[in-house]
């Protein structure tokens, strides 16, 4: 299938060459699209990935002409990286500054708070990165660009038990985060079914710094691998305690260990762990390669993370949905939006299911030699 991209460049031509009458002058200029996410705060990397490939998508759709004649508007929101900020920032940018529909918030607790709102103000809401099952459970305004945890759990239990060759695991979640816990249920009941035996079943909290105690039981159990499903910045501090304390098994992660700055913080700690994730910058495919390349223009030569690929397919695909919908009205945006089969995306091939989760494939990574280096993908 074409690049959504070119799709949207042809048929803005069309709209063109076709002619449209003069604008209504009630009719907005522009289609407003709110985008929350943190780009400041504890997990604002995450946030300024996702949002710098959104605008770079939007940038290029407005180039191309725009959708239905008119020029996208990304009207962005700091949720700071703060509890309940999400909620308020989602009311704002549909009561106030009046978008038709929300991009956004990356982390799986947030963006529970933010859909909540957009379902019961009736507008859709499209995250790109929010994995936790119970998201799109919120209501039928909800939608996902990315895979749920119920499949990346159970992508890394197989990998740990036939790549790896682990029988025994210990599991460390953080119970702060619906992303943690929800990700760890699966990766323990998988494992389990495969064969494997959970040896150990440590808990910490958002905000810890000393994992010691956890991690003097998990060495006690000796493991053959330990699941860490947390983000970037508590993996970093807990793997750099792990291997303090002489634990040398490989460790295993979700899409939440990808950031740089998890080589920056942990350095040698992480070499020879794995994690799963939506995407790798350095796929031979023509199509990611030249996404890459565009980011890395427009950004001064930095290459984008799986946070920023489904920050610009979910730009495209919310594109995508107005366009076919033929109106910028949330109604029909959300019917478009739970219709969307066969969407390429750099992340991969993207059909919604009935519960408007996108069915997708996994890449698994693994850090060697301070690099993140694709290792295989996993489809569903």
């Amino acid at each position: 299938m074409p690049h959504p991209f070119r799709i949207l460049a042809a048929f803005a031509a069309l709209l063109l060459f076709a002619g449209c009458g003069p604008r209504d002058s009630a009719t907005p200029a522009t289609i407003k699209i709110g985008n929350l996410a943190s780009t400041t705060g504890k997990d604002a990397t995450y946030g300024q990935s996702s949002t710098r490939a959104t605008r770079l998508a939007i940038d290029e759709i407005n180039a191309a002409g725009g959708v239905l004649g008119r020029r996208i508007e990304l009207v962005f929101e700091d949720t700071q990286s703060k509890p309940g900020e999400a909620a308020t920032v989602a009311k704002k940018l549909i009561t106030r500054d009046k978008v038709v529909a929300l991009i956004g918030e990356i982390i799986s607790s947030r963006t529970l708070e933010a859909a909540g709102v957009a379902q019961a103000l009736k507008v859709p809401l499209l995250t790109p990165t929010a994995t936790n099952p119970a998201v799109t459970a919120t209501g039928d305004y909800v939608f996902r660009a990315c895979f749920i945890d119920p499949f990346q759990g159970g992508v890394l239990a197989k990998f740990a038990r036939d790549d790896l060759g682990a029988r025994r695991a210990a599991v460390l979640t953080s119970i702060s985060s619906s992303y943690s816990t929800g990700l760890s249920q699966v990766f323990r009941e998988q494992f389990a079914a495969a064969g494997g035996e959970i040896v150990a079943d440590q808990k910490f909290a958002e905000g810890d710094k000393d994992f010691k105690a956890q991690l003097t039981a998990i060495r006690s159990a000796n493991p053959d691998v330990i699941f860490i499903p947390a983000y970037y910045t508590e993996v970093a501090l807990i793997a750099k305690q792990v291997r303090e304390l002489g634990i040398a098994v490989p460790m295993l992660g979700g899409d939440g260990w990808e950031a740089p700055e998890l080589l920056q913080i942990a350095g040698t700690a992480v070499e020879g762990c794995y994690y799963s994730t939506h995407f790798s910058a350095s796929s031979s495919d023509p199509k990611i390669m030249d996404f890459v390349a565009r980011y890395r223009a427009r950004y001064d030569g930095q290459s984008p993370d799986c946070m920023a690929a489904l920050g610009y397919d979910a730009a495209h695909m919310m594109a995508g949905a107005i366009l076919r919908a033929g109106s910028p009205e949330p109604l029909k945006i959300k019917e478009a939006l739970a219709a969307t089969r066969g969407f390429e995306g750099v992340t991969g091939r993207i059909d919604m299911d009935a519960n408007r989760n996108a069915s997708k494939p996994a890449t698994i990574l693994k850090i060697e030699g301070g690099k993140f280096l694709y290792l295989k993908t996993v489809t569903p």
